[in-house]
């Protein structure tokens, strides 16, 4: 898998979401792996800005994601955008 950069709620939700659906999981069987509600795992997908961040650590943990913080590349919203 490549990398792929979120600089949103709704980006990261969407990338969560396409992982999710290639490992072939339901949004109850990611819930049922981190103890977390389906409900819970729809509002992190959908990017709402709410989300605490051990939910998100626990969903990238299930995932077998990790997460990488780097400074900010230059690109414009339009390269970023093509990414997804």
């Amino acid at each position: 898998m490549t990398d792929q950069i979120a600089r949103s709620e709704k980006q990261l939700g969407a990338i969560l979401r396409r992982i999710r659906k290639q490992a072939n999981l339901t949004q109850s069987d990611l819930g049922d792996q981190t103890h977390l509600r389906q409900g819970t795992v729809s509002r992190l997908e959908a990017g709402e800005p709410a989300i605490q961040l051990r939910t998100l650590m626990a969903a990238l943990s299930a995932l077998n994601l990790e997460l990488v913080v780097r400074p900010r590349s230059k690109g414009s919203a339009a390269d970023i955008e093509d990414l997804f």
